[in-house]
């Protein structure tokens, strides 16, 4: 599978194919249950949390834009205050003390050591159970082994713990608030 960097030219291609692959996600749904309004905010939530990588060059697509995974490298990370302020405008009240609940748990379990970040890897659902998410994994971990360092995510949905087990990832934790679903932070040792 032909794995590449992201052009600029093709940044909102990317974060389509990125707004289908979470449209499933247990707790994007869960924060954002309206279609409408995830709709209409999810491409600001993508850029917030890993746009850096358009930037930097670390944002990997497979052909056809079936999946995409932005990668922050160390001392890079996501827009906080844009998330938060994104967040706070669109999850209904009943929630939002479980999101702010949620992010400061979030911010315990990243390293303090410099590490790679994956905010997001999505597959379009057209095209999941093809191994196009191992594909972007092997693609963008050895720029991470090259550098020796570690690799730290959350992963937002349980199915897809064993792909990231599979690529060295380890569950450190769950992060959990009131009717949320659970998310697992995962760490991979430098290698």
């Amino acid at each position: 599978m032909n794995i590449r960097i992201v052009q600029h030219k093709d940044e909102a291609r990317a974060i389509s194919a990125l707004t289908l692959a979470f449209s499933i996600d247990p707790m994007m749904r869960w924060s954002l249950p309206n279609a409408e309004k995830y709709l209409e905010i999810f491409s600001s939530i993508g850029m917030a949390f890993g746009g850096n990588a358009f930037e930097k060059g670390t944002a990997y697509m497979a052909e056809s834009f079936a999946g995409i995974a932005l990668w922050l490298p160390p001392g890079l990370g996501s827009d906080e205050e844009e998330l938060t302020k994104l967040f706070n405008e669109n999850v209904c009240k009943e929630i939002k003390q479980d999101m702010t609940n949620i992010f400061q748990q979030m911010e315990k379990f990243r390293p303090s050591e410099p590490h790679w970040y994956l905010p997001m890897i999505g597959v379009d659902p057209a095209y999941q159970n093809m191994g196009v998410g191992s594909a972007l994994m092997i693609e963008a971990l050895k720029i991470v082994d090259h550098d020796g360092s570690m690799a730290y995510l959350e992963s937002s949905n349980p199915k897809n713990i064993s792909l990231y087990e599979r690529h060295g990832f380890e569950v450190i934790g769950e992060i959990q608030s009131g009717s949320s679903p659970i998310l697992r932070p995962m760490m991979r040792k430098a290698r």
